[in-house]
């Protein structure tokens, strides 16, 4: 169980004290690195890393299918299905997110671009991973600060109330909710410099189309079905005496089966990856570059049913950030040392403030 500290303790020894923070990013990146080549060489295995990723895509891809057979045979129920399908989707999105990094058939573009569409084709309500390599990679340079929007994206910085509860699992709602303050911000900063011109036609390029073919209209299915199921349950309530038409109970028999496999399993992962995420995150009061301040480990033990469907992203997520070109499922392996030389160096373990703070830094 981890132990809930809001800020890590500076006594970790004498010779870190004097540390300055790029020392320590420097140490904890040659200390998990050191780790990660040990692991390798004493597991041969994972050396055929296209292999294995290629062999997670497909096994989860048959996972994800074989469970949409069970349910149209009556042989699984519907929550079993959706949290199914949400548990192997998130194994996809980490996929995705090495594949943003090259990890996987770097110099082969066909496999790697078969790759991609095969991490997207069950999770059409994201932005395309094309679109999202830019934002991604511009996260990481700049994490934390105000033109990272990738991690505002998923409401990193907002204030804890209804609202950033509302959005947090649905980027539609999200950016349409949103606009009046981030456009005017985004035109801002591409006139500071902070966006260069290629950024700012990628962010209208991921407005546009970043979500289609599907991600729009399944949104707009989503939005139908949750309006129809609203006035529905208002009539039960308050008994209004309204009858629908036979075209709209027509549309929820032809959306019912939508929302069970591709629908509901992706807001409810992007619901429990997204609050992880935008939690450990820190945001507005950092400094640029300096990884210890990017990000914490969130792991406290009620997080754990978030963790399951976001595999394990609070624990590892940290990791990837002084360690980017290491693969999802080694950083599973090695997080145990990962994690004890990060918190010798300082980095913060489920500092809980953070959200009382909107994820600020520093806690005054």
């Amino acid at each position: 169980m981890a132990k809930c500290i809001t800020l890590p303790s500076i006594y970790h020894s004498n010779l870190t004290i004097f540390m300055t923070d790029q020392e320590k990013n420097r140490t904890i990146f040659q200390e998990i690195q050191t780790i990660s080549k040990n692991f390798r060489q004493k597991y041969p295995f994972f050396m055929h890393q296209d292999a294995i990723g290629a062999g997670i895509m497909i096994f989860s891809l048959l996972m994800i299918i074989l469970s949409i057979w069970a349910y149209a045979n009556d042989y699984l129920n519907t929550w079993i299905v959706m949290l199914w399908i949400a548990f192997w989707t998130s194994i996809l999105h980490e996929l995705e997110h090495d594949l943003i990094h090259y990890l996987y058939f770097k110099k082969n573009p066909i496999a790697h671009h078969f790759m991609m569409l095969g991490t997207w084709i069950f999770r059409p309500m994201t932005v395309s991973p094309w679109f999202r390599r830019h934002l991604h990679l511009h996260h990481h340079k700049y994490a934390g600060l105000e033109s990272d929007l990738e991690e505002r994206a998923v409401t990193n910085g907002e204030k804890w109330g209804f609202f950033r509860l509302l959005i947090t699992p649905d980027q539609i709602l999200s950016f349409v909710l949103r606009s009046y303050r981030l456009y005017p911000e985004i035109r801002k900063m591409e006139r500071e410099g902070k966006f260069s011109k290629s950024e700012v036609r990628n962010l209208y390029n991921i407005v546009f189309f970043g979500f289609l073919p599907v991600g729009i209209p399944l949104h707009l299915i989503w939005y139908g079905f949750v309006l129809f199921y609203a006035i529905e349950g208002l009539d039960a309530v308050f008994s209004l005496g309204i009858s629908f038409p036979l075209w709209a109970i027509e549309f929820i028999l032809l959306a019912k089966p939508l929302v069970i496999i591709f629908i509901a399993p992706n807001l409810f992962r992007q619901f429990c990856l997204h609050f992880i995420t935008s939690n450990l995150h820190y945001y507005g009061d950092v400094e640029r570059g300096n990884i210890l301040q990017q990000t914490q480990v969130l792991n406290v033990w009620w997080t754990f049913p978030f963790q399951l469907f976001c595999w394990n992203f609070g624990t590892t997520h940290a990791i990837h950030h002084f360690l980017v070109q290491e693969t999802f499922y080694i950083r599973q392996f090695t997080s145990k040392a990962a994690l004890e030389v990060m918190r010798k160096y300082g980095v913060r373990f489920n500092d809980l403030g953070t959200f009382k703070r909107a994820n600020r830094y520093h806690t005054t």
